[in-house]
């Protein structure tokens, strides 16, 4: 009987793992979205392309396969969103907007989840004033240095000092994460964009430059 290689097998395992795990957090992310996708266009198939399909099985039969009308969801849905965007940059689409969230500030809960959230994606499309988007900040502690982002600019009412709130993403999901409020001079800037910043936390850091400046101006590392 052959010997089993253990150390072998466990490195096989290992390799196997990490071919596996990116392949299935990319899967579950594309499943939620196209599942998202599909559920927003669901009304609009039941209503109209299931009763084509029953009225007219010999011509529109394949219009009842599940695989189709998902596919067909998948599309109208996209249409829909490419289109909402082409109407919220006419000016008849901005009034509409306006007066849907004026409709929307009456109901407390909603307005508050979706003006927080309007407001965070507002202020990652812009760039703060008084410094850059993409920071580093010393989290955990002062020995390390966190990736996040200046979502804006205020002041300590007694001193006058500037302060940032830094949404500080958690690896490997972006939408989690911590809020800190740090003294802009204890900000170190960089120079990347949100997208890279994403790409660096979403990769646990395999995804990044080979450089990047740890230390502030005038800071001196032992």
């Amino acid at each position: 009987m052959p010997r089993i290689n253990t150390t072998r097998l466990q490195r096989y395992f290992l390799t196997g793992v990490l071919t596996i795990l990116p392949i299935w957090l990319t899967w579950i992310v594309f499943t939620f979205v196209l599942q998202g996708l599909t559920y927003l266009s669901a009304p609009w198939i039941n209503g109209v392309l299931a009763p084509l399909a029953e009225a007219l099985p010999s011509v529109f039969g394949w219009l009842s396969k599940p695989l189709v009308q998902s596919a067909i969801g998948i599309v109208m849905s996209l249409l829909f969103i490419l289109a909402t965007g082409v109407f919220a940059t006419r000016v008849v689409g901005q009034r509409v907007l306006r007066i849907f969230e004026g409709w929307l500030s009456r109901v407390p809960l909603a307005q508050t989840v979706y003006g927080s959230s309007k407001q965070l994606l507002e202020a990652l499309r812009t760039k703060p004033d008084g410094t850059q988007r993409v920071v580093l900040i010393n989290f955990p502690s002062a020995e390390m240095k966190t990736v996040g982002l200046v979502t804006r600019v205020m002041r300590d009412e007694m001193t006058g000092e500037e302060l940032a709130a830094v949404y500080v993403p958690t690896t490997p999901n972006p939408t989690s994460g911590y809020l800190e409020i740090v003294p802009v001079s204890q900000l170190t800037p960089t120079d990347w964009t949100v997208d890279q910043a994403m790409s660096f936390i979403i990769s646990g850091g395999a995804k990044g430059p080979d450089t990047i400046r740890f230390a502030r101006g005038g800071d001196r590392l032992e």
